[in-house]
């Protein structure tokens, strides 16, 4: 009898320990989840805040006077510049997190895309109120005689269905796999926005240039991944027997 309630005093210390282990590391882990969750949210607040610091320079300058002489252009150039900025850092973030196994990076490529989309509303919106003073007509004519808007205003179009679909509902609604899909174009739009700022410029071609040269990197990166996981999976995928009773054929020399 001695004997049996030692065995079952033994299980009941184990069945302790198994639960004390157990609430431990539930703790480890929501206390770690509650960690990456704050510092999720105070990068979400610090990349917010960055974001808006090109639109408050511009009204900065433009209580100052200190638009210069042309303060159209000085607004069309910055928002423009400020839309292909974050338009690649939204294409960035994949590959930075995958090189550097950062994955809370994620969590912030949705606000990057929007701010993107708002900057390139900004754009649009300095052409046809500030520029052309919403003359449908005059903006009809710049659109199919002049390439650049055309490009331009091509790229803002495709834009659009992205910012609207960048909700958790959309990609329920749509599904994982339509989703991505729909949101591939970025990369034409990305694409659009080189094309529209290298035909726009006329004598200093550096920024276009250097936009053109990060994106080539950031689209050659995903081909470079697509390559290599579709030989990683026709490495893995089994091979299929031969039918039963084949013969292997011989070749007559």
């Amino acid at each position: 009898m001695k004997g049996i309630a030692e065995v079952r005093s033994q299980k009941s210390d184990c069945r302790s320990k198994t639960l004390s282990t157990v609430r431990f590391n539930f703790c480890n882990l929501t206390f770690d989840f509650c960690i990456r969750m704050n510092r999720l949210r105070l990068t979400k607040t610090i990349v917010f805040l960055a974001a808006l610091v090109p639109l408050g320079r511009l009204v900065w300058k433009a209580l100052h006077d200190g638009l210069g002489a042309n303060p159209i252009e000085v607004i069309t150039h910055s928002t423009g510049d400020w839309t292909l900025i974050l338009v690649l850092t939204t294409l960035a973030i994949t590959p930075l997190r995958r090189i550097t196994r950062q994955y809370w990076l994620i969590g912030v490529r949705r606000m990057i895309g929007l701010f993107a989309f708002f900057y390139g509303t900004l754009h649009f919106l300095t052409y046809i109120w500030l520029d052309k003073f919403f003359d449908i007509h005059e903006m009809l004519k710049d659109i199919a005689k002049r390439r650049f808007i055309t490009v331009g205003f091509s790229a803002f179009v495709l834009m659009i269905p992205l910012a609207l679909t960048s909700t958790a509902w959309s990609i329920r609604r749509l599904g994982g796999k339509n989703w991505q899909r729909l949101h591939r174009l970025i990369y034409l739009t990305a694409i659009l926005g080189v094309v529209h700022y290298t035909w726009l410029v006329k004598a200093d071609r550096r920024k276009p240039i250097e936009y053109g040269i990060v994106l080539s990197v950031l689209l050659l990166y995903r081909v470079g991944v697509w390559v290599s996981e579709k030989a990683s999976e026709r490495r893995r995928r089994p091979a299929i027997p031969a039918p039963a009773g084949s013969r292997p054929e011989v070749t007559k020399a």
